[in-house]
């Protein structure tokens, strides 16, 4: 089983081997009838000026992705659609996966790396049928069939000579999947309704599965006749070249970097790719033209914060992945975490000028099921027939075990989560709306649940704005939202409005909080206040935080405290050690109050104990982006 686990984490990371071979010519649109259906008159779409919050996914491997293929995922983008939508499709294991809601907008986000070729390996009738790794890849139909099946395609991957062909990259193959990529997107797309985007993922990485994976999510339509893949640059500000060549030319995308905590240190470095080399004024801006937002949460652990660089931050030790993508080796945490992130990019800025790590957030699935598992009581896993049962993520001990010395699989898939969820506060729900959104990052994030959360900072409004009718008009106003930048006005300290509300089917909110990031004297600092407390209960002004609100989870059957929590928090702060001369960021961070992870219900549902060393309960969040303020 443990060799089992550590082949299946082995090929998910795995991004090399292609030849590069790109273009930046627009791929047609589809056949005749998509592309009547894409001329015809937009329906009238209800926009609303003070935006809506939409929620969504940009983060799904189907059966194009060749791990996923490998792991017995047999749903195509065309599926991960109408899961998305709310219907139910059927896993590689034969049970059906629903969530409890649909979602507003999907990006299905396949890797460029081998996009299509394990199925094609899979055909018997395919056009390489007699590729020697065909029957191999075939019998990827059972967790021994895809432990022997990725044994073939890393041996292919390691043992071939990488100045030869990879007779594995059939660009014929590849070219084809990606317009299948492109049409179901073009068909699914609704205005008004449901929106979707053509994204891939561009798979690169460090020398030691130092993880660098980006999504790149396109605007329109309009796009290249193939993805931009690591063989034609390892390096991210290769992307980004070509990310500027194609926007000269109309094609609009972003990337956004996932996993950061995988990275050992190297998405956050202050180095360039590979290098000692500095990062620059020119490096920044042209990240952050092609990189506005990050993931800061998803299956594979959150990348918010840790407990070594926020050691007084109480809930830092959240849903925390200690790993590198693909491996057993741990990640650095410094340079993995996108708070410290945006610290070192603050004192990069007040030293040099520049600061390349100015990001929104987001949350997405990540999910090799072409469905997200988003909901602790409800959860598959991520990697299709390799940890579909309990025991192969080890929440529950190995078959084999006994009682009284219970043995459980050591993998990566004891630190993934039911998680994350992006949301986009947006006009309408369409693509240009949402794409600018994305782009203005007035985004956030959850691990899950769908928490609503605004947040606005200015020097327009006070106090008398959390009961006024029109708060949000007035916020909009008087100050800028999530994702915004505050100049200094005098030596005036801003207001802040943060609002939250629940999620009807999880549970009640706890607390409002917010994280302040400063620098003084050189150095960087933070904070982490409560400005708002669930069931009446007040913020204790010398400790910053809420009293206990009650609110406890029984493991042994995963009840709840009834009636304690609140459906929605509203606060307005304003910061009593503001100093107008200091750079500063601020985000909210909103928890409900605890629930039974996804582990502990699988022991529930087993008749077990929970596993000792792992967290038995959760307090499921939601992050915004931050505002930053510049003297």
């Amino acid at each position: 089983m443990k060799k089992l686990l550590a082949l299946t984490l082995l090929s998910l990371a795995w991004g090399c081997g292609e030849q590069p071979a790109t273009t930046n010519t627009a791929a047609p649109a589809g056949d005749s009838e998509l592309a009547e259906a894409n001329t015809a008159a937009a329906p009238d779409i209800a926009v609303n000026p003070l935006k809506n919050a939409y929620f969504g996914d940009t983060h799904i491997h189907t059966i194009l992705s060749f791990d996923a293929y490998l792991m017995g995922t047999r749903r195509t983008p065309n599926d991960a659609y109408e899961f998305a939508k709310g219907a139910a499709i059927e896993h590689a294991s034969g049970f059906m996966m629903q969530m409890k809601k649909p979602l507003d907008f999907l990006a299905v986000s396949d890797h460029g790396f081998y996009l299509g070729m394990m199925r094609a390996l899979g055909d018997p009738q395919g056009p390489v049928q007699d590729h020697r790794l065909a029957p191999l890849v075939a019998g990827a139909t059972s967790a021994e069939g895809s432990t022997a099946a990725f044994q073939g395609v890393i041996q292919h991957l390691v043992g071939r000579d990488p100045n030869a062909p990879d007779d594995l990259d059939d660009r014929d193959v590849a070219r084809s999947a990606w317009q299948e990529v492109i049409e179901a997107a073009e068909r699914h797309n609704d205005p008004g309704n449901f929106t979707t985007f053509v994204a891939y993922e561009y798979t690169t990485s460090g020398p030691q599965f130092e993880n660098l994976h980006r999504n790149v999510i396109f605007r329109g339509a309009d796009v290249p006749i193939q993805p931009f893949t690591r063989l034609d640059s390892a390096d991210p500000e290769g992307l980004w070249d070509w990310m500027d060549d194609i926007r000269a030319e109309g094609q609009e995308s972003i990337a956004i970097p996932h996993n950061p905590n995988g990275s050992d240190g190297w998405m956050f470095s202050r180095t360039k790719y590979n290098s000692d080399e500095p990062l620059d004024a020119a490096y920044a801006e042209q990240r952050m033209r092609n990189e506005p937002l990050v993931e800061n949460t998803q299956v594979k652990g959150t990348s918010d914060t840790h407990p070594l660089l926020s050691p007084n931050d109480e809930w830092a030790d959240f849903e925390i992945m200690p790993l590198r993508v693909a491996s057993q080796l741990e990640s650095s945490v410094p340079g993995s975490y996108v708070r410290e992130a945006y610290l070192n990019g603050m004192l990069m800025e007040a030293e040099q000028g520049f600061n390349p790590f100015k990001f929104g957030v987001i949350g997405a699935s990540d999910t090799h099921n072409a469905a997200g598992s988003f909901e602790e009581d409800n959860y598959w896993s991520k990697t299709g027939l390799m940890d579909i049962e309990p025991y192969m993520r080890g929440s529950v001990p190995l078959p084999d075990s006994t009682p009284n010395n219970p043995e459980y699989a050591q993998g990566a898939s004891q630190y993934w989560g039911a998680s994350g969820l992006a949301g986009v506060w947006a006009e309408s729900n369409t693509r240009d709306a949402i794409f600018d959104g994305f782009r203005r990052k007035e985004t956030f994030a959850t691990s899950g649940p769908h928490i609503k959360v605004r947040f606005f900072g200015g020097f327009g409004f006070d106090q008398e704005i959390a009961a006024a009718s029109d708060a949000i008009a007035q916020a909009y106003a008087g100050g800028v939202p999530m994702g915004g930048d505050l100049m200094r006005q005098a030596d005036q300290a801003p207001h802040f409005y943060a609002w939250a509300s629940r999620d009807p089917d999880t549970q009640s909110l706890q607390r409002l909080q917010i994280v302040k990031g400063w620098i003084e004297d050189g150095e960087t600092k933070e904070a982490v206040i409560d400005i708002a407390c669930s069931d009446g209960l007040a913020v204790d002004p010398q400790t910053q935080r809420c009293p206990d609100n009650g609110a406890a989870v029984d493991v042994s059957d995963c009840s709840v405290t009834p009636d304690v929590g609140d459906a929605e928090l509203i606060a307005v702060w304003q910061d009593p050690n503001f100093d107008p001369a200091q750079r500063a960021f601020y985000y909210v961070r909103v928890l409900e109050n605890p629930s039974c992870r996804w582990s502990t219900w699988d022991a529930v549902r087993a008749g077990v104990s929970p596993r000792p060393d792992m967290h038995a309960t959760i307090q499921d969040r939601a992050w915004s982006s931050p505002i930053w303020y510049t003297p």
